[in-house]
């Protein structure tokens, strides 16, 4: 071999390490989740349901979750196995991850989770996802069985509020809480479970307005804590925050 062939070689050899390097760096990059998707309803899922997972970044309260992955598991049996694959250098220290998972039936949401599942917290996974009922092929489209959306608020312990003041609160299927108190906006999370809900302390900006607004803003926020029950009243768009005994702490409209 002259010194010509050597250095051609020794290019060639070089070229194939880099590109067994930059290929192993891309199969460590992707990482894999797997688990379960199920519901307690005994009912059959329609033919063309479709199971959905996807990976959050839900690390800001006031902005939509960030879609970092996801995949789809069509004509699935319940319990539904899902694996997901991702890219392990979109997770970054000190920020929230969560896995959301739904059931539709070509448009129409069938099931979602209303508990937040969260990933890379330090301990196990949580990837055994139970989904509750929305909607049904049997089940009249008066109100959808969840919390979810964007509410303003009516009455408080069955007074009505002031017009002139609007308080607001917003959850998100993946349980996350934001609105406006009165004066203040304010953003938190929410666990559910069925008709069971609970807020977490709520952090809020700390403007001063007139004395009605901050004394409406402060009790929405006090019935928030006390909130144990959520119920969707029959025949109307109307969301009532209840106490630990059932009475009604608020209402609140849909917009």
């Amino acid at each position: 071999m002259d010194f010509a062939d050597f250095a051609v070689s020794r290019r060639a050899l070089a070229a194939f390490l880099l590109a067994a390097l930059s290929t192993r760096s891309a199969l460590a990059a992707q990482r894999v989740l797997r688990g379960t998707v199920a519901y307690r309803e005994r009912m059959a899922l329609p033919p063309g349901a479709v199971v959905e997972v996807k990976l959050l970044d839900v690390s800001l309260a006031d902005t939509p979750a960030r879609v970092l992955a996801e995949t789809r598991v069509s004509g699935p049996r319940i319990p539904a196995r899902w694996m997901l694959r991702f890219d392990s250098g979109q997770i970054e220290p000190g920020r929230s991850y969560a896995l959301q998972a739904r059931i539709l039936d070509g448009e129409q949401l069938l099931f979602i989770n209303t508990q937040k599942h969260a990933v890379f917290a330090g301990g196990r996974d949580d990837t055994a996802i139970w989904v509750q009922r929305v909607a049904g092929q049997d089940q009249p489209a008066v109100a959808q069985a969840v919390p979810f959306g964007r509410w303003r608020l009516v009455s408080m312990s069955g007074a009505e509020v002031a017009a002139s003041i609007t308080t607001t609160l917003e959850i998100a299927a993946d349980g996350k809480v934001s609105g406006r108190g009165g004066c203040n906006s304010f953003a938190g999370s929410a666990t559910i479970e069925g008709a069971t809900i609970r807020f977490s302390r709520m952090a809020s900006t700390m403007m001063a307005c007139i004395d009605e607004a901050m004394d409406q803003e402060r009790r929405f926020l006090d019935a928030l804590g006390k909130a144990r029950r959520w119920e969707r009243q029959a025949g109307v768009e109307r969301l009532a925050l209840l106490d630990d005994e059932g009475r009604a702490l608020t209402v609140l409209a849909a917009e």
